[in-house]
């Protein structure tokens, strides 16, 4: 393993998750550019490489077992290892998301992108994360995911949504058992909300910047040895899961 902090970032050439790769790469890491689209991922490699970042193209369906399989020997063959995976490639489904209305099809194209896809790389790259000093996972989630949020008179949030936000809280689910599961290794699991930022999941219409919207991925990707493990946060601190 190289002593450059290696890092892969899904869905990273554009929105939130290249300003991951771009904050990632700014402190001195690394920095694999997970996407599907070519022309966008190597456009995003292109200009974080002219910004002086360390980063190199990984091609990546997260939907696609292939694919993901090829992700991971790549990163091995470039980057000798990895230590940081942060799982942000995400779909927001087409309209209407009211459970009376949505199409199953809609359900199961979203959660095999949010949940199924996470599942899928995480399992790919963690023998090489078991192989770092401190390795960390961030899997990207929204508080439109937190059943306590949607389940408190007042202080529901986001829109309804049987596709988008129940993917996000199968998301928080999935990853409350990663940590179950890998409490015995040096693996911290946490999972972020960027808050409600302009991208075109939602067509820019969010109120902060794709660049405040990565700094949450960047503090949990950069947490101390003795840092948190299982938790669910947001800028402002805990979110109730």
């Amino acid at each position: 393993m190289s002593e450059q902090t290696i890092a892969l970032v899904t869905g990273a050439n554009k929105g939130i998750g290249y300003e991951i790769a771009a904050g990632l790469g700014a402190l001195g890491w690394r920095v694999g550019v997970g996407a599907r689209d070519r022309q966008r991922r190597d456009t995003a490699v292109e200009k974080l490489r002219a910004a002086g970042i360390d980063a190199f193209a990984v091609p990546l369906d997260v939907t696609d077992d292939a694919s993901v399989a090829a992700a991971a020997e790549l990163i091995a063959d470039r980057a000798g290892g990895l230590d940081v995976l942060i799982n942000n490639a995400a779909i927001t489904g087409g309209m209407p998301q009211e459970p009376t209305m949505v199409d199953p099809a809609t359900v199961r194209d979203v959660v095999e992108t949010n949940v199924i896809g996470v599942i899928r790389v995480t399992n790919a790259m963690l023998p090489m994360l078991r192989g770092s000093a401190s390795p960390r996972i961030v899997n990207m989630s929204s508080t439109v995911g937190s059943l306590t949020r949607q389940t408190t008179p007042g202080d529901e949030t986001g829109p309804i949504s049987a596709a988008y936000a129940t993917s996000k809280t199968f998301l928080n689910a999935v990853t409350a058992q990663y940590v179950k599961e890998l409490s015995d290794t040096n693996i911290l699991i946490n999972t972020g909300c960027p808050g409600f930022t302009a991208t075109d999941l939602n067509g820019f219409r969010g109120v902060r910047t794709a660049q405040q919207g990565a700094a949450i991925a960047i503090h949990l990707a950069t947490l101390p040895d003795n840092g948190p493990n299982g938790g669910f946060f947001d800028d402002a601190g805990v979110v109730p899961w």
